[in-house]
């Protein structure tokens, strides 16, 4: 015969035991789910920037594509606010192209001017920014002040150097937020 005395009060301690480890499991889901989805959000923050720099650089071609002489200026760095030239190691003497009043072209703006949307998505769209500056193309030095030409051809390579940031143009730094830094070399057609 079995004494039931023995067995009395073992199923109080066992269920709080599995209440406590299924507790432990719940908390831990819940940390990995909101790291997971911090992580998501920062991604996305960088793939935004990523196009806001694309952005930069669409609206550079257009200015180039609408300009018949381009000289050669100064130093963008004393006007450029996130997009700075250390951020292109390959660049040592720089000097942006003039825009026709003469000053260093310097293009700047948030996504939210260049896309029609309303409400939260243009607030949204407002917390992205580019910036960006074109040059001659840096010769092998990392030059800028001598025209390097397309081989077999006469025409003129450029360079657009162009940042997008996860916040607006007016308050983006780059010691708060994810700037992603892109060039592209473009020829002009006559």
């Amino acid at each position: 015969m079995i004494n039931k005395n023995l067995n009395r009060g073992f199923a109080l301690p066992v269920s709080l035991m599995l209440l406590v480890v299924m507790t432990l499991m719940g908390v831990a889901l819940v940390s990995v789910t909101s790291s997971d989805m911090s992580s998501n959000t920062d991604r996305d923050d960088s793939s935004q920037a990523f196009y806001a720099a694309e952005s930069g650089i669409t609206m550079a071609k257009q200015w180039l594509k609408n300009q018949i002489n381009y000289t050669s200026g100064g130093d963008p760095n004393n006007q450029l606010k996130f997009c700075k030239t250390s951020l292109f190691p390959n660049l040592i003497n720089v000097k942006a192209l003039r825009d026709q009043n003469n000053n260093n072209l310097i293009g700047t703006s948030n996504l939210g001017n260049l896309m029609s949307a309303t409400g939260a998505e243009k607030t949204r769209l407002d917390n992205f920014s580019y910036e960006y500056f074109i040059t001659l193309t840096p010769d092998s030095n990392g030059n800028t002040t001598t025209p390097q030409k397309k081989p077999g051809t006469n025409d003129i390579l450029y360079t657009i150097f162009s940042c997008g940031c996860d916040a607006s143009n007016g308050s983006c730094s780059s010691s708060n937020n994810n700037i992603i830094a892109l060039e592209a070399v473009v020829t002009i057609k006559d």
